[in-house]
């Protein structure tokens, strides 16, 4: 996997508890189509969201996909469906249950926000139990049933 595409969700909530930072240092440049802006953008989103989307920085590429797919999930989610299954060997960092269920039936590796937390965690970039309390105080909703197995593993690393 060389290629990493975004939806919106995990960028929005990354931003919102001030770790945005760990993308590039994880995964290097990512591939981010025109909705998924559109939607950072929206007069509706958090204020830093709408003000990092208005500066991309530049390990953001903007790029659409060829064909939309019409996937029968929101602009966003369809665009970077579409994007990564065109590109081939890539990978989508993806929340949305119904959106990661349509990318996993087409083959795609999905990554979700919990899975970059963890993953942040594990490379020493950030701790797992105070972003998740960050990511808890926003309106992100996560099952504790799919939670706990992630703390219990990051507890396990760290030998506590």
């Amino acid at each position: 996997m060389s290629l990493i595409v975004s939806d919106t969700t995990p960028l929005n909530y990354l931003i919102l508890i001030g770790h945005i930072d760990v993308l590039p240092r994880l995964f290097g440049k990512l591939l981010v189509p025109p909705a998924v802006i559109h939607e950072m953008r929206n007069p509706k989103a958090p204020a830093g969201v709408a003000s990092w989307a208005g500066s991309l920085p530049p390990w953001i590429e903007v790029k659409a996909p060829h064909t939309d797919l019409h996937l029968g999930v929101g602009a966003g989610e369809d665009e970077a469906i579409s994007l990564a299954l065109e590109l081939g060997d890539a990978a989508i960092l993806i929340d949305d249950r119904k959106a990661r269920t349509v990318a996993q039936s087409h083959g795609l590796l999905t990554i979700g926000t919990i899975r970059i937390l963890d993953l942040a965690d594990e490379a020493g970039l950030l701790d797992f139990e105070s972003a998740i309390s960050r990511l808890q105080a926003t309106t992100f909703h996560v099952e504790e049933t799919l939670l706990e197995p992630v703390r219990a593993k990051v507890r396990a690393r760290k030998g506590a």
